[in-house]
């Protein structure tokens, strides 16, 4: 039997279209995200005094986050103490929540600083929280370098919400 090639050359996602022609390239999305009242049209799902989490718009993998400090700055050197520690705890408050929702079992988690270290953003930085699963590598990426995103973005945000409230709900009853 041979492999089937031609079916396998053509991907329909046509949902994809908003990103090439609709939504024009916005490279302050990090900005507004930080000074939105929506929280939902921005995808953001938690908000701390110096930093927030939020989904990335275009994932490299379903479940994709990103830990973002309010402060735009591309050098991470120029970060303050607060800021780090929220945003580390930001990285781990996603894990917990894409445990709970996706049952993740491992995750990617990076800075991409700079352009030519693939940064999308140049000037604000932000920490990628990309969920894994055993065996989760198919023929997709290998064969095409096309990743398949197996669930949308907004059930996906709202799974997110259910699941930081009944982790914020445990935390206030384990602490009286």
């Amino acid at each position: 039997m041979e492999f089937p090639k031609a079916e396998v050359e053509k991907l329909w996602a046509p949902w994809r279209i908003d990103y090439f022609e609709r939504e024009p390239r916005n490279s302050n999305f990090l900005s507004e995200a930080a000074q939105a009242s929506d929280d939902a049209a921005h995808l953001v799902i938690t908000r701390r005094k110096n930093a927030f989490l939020m989904m990335n718009r275009y994932p490299y993998a379903v479940g994709h986050l990103m830990a973002v400090p309010y402060r735009k700055t591309a050098d991470a050197s120029s970060l303050g103490e607060n800021e780090v520690v929220e945003l580390w705890n930001l990285v781990t408050h996603g894990q917990a929540l894409l445990r709970a929702t996706m049952q993740a079992q491992g995750f990617n988690v990076g800075l991409n600083l700079g352009e030519s270290a693939g940064a999308g953003v140049v000037d604000h930085l932000h920490l990628h929280i990309v969920p894994r699963w055993n065996g989760d590598t198919n023929f997709m990426p290998i064969l095409t370098g096309t990743r398949v995103i197996s669930e949308g973005l907004r059930s996906l945000y709202d799974k997110l919400i259910d699941a930081q409230t009944k982790i914020d709900i445990e935390k206030r009853e384990r602490h009286g």
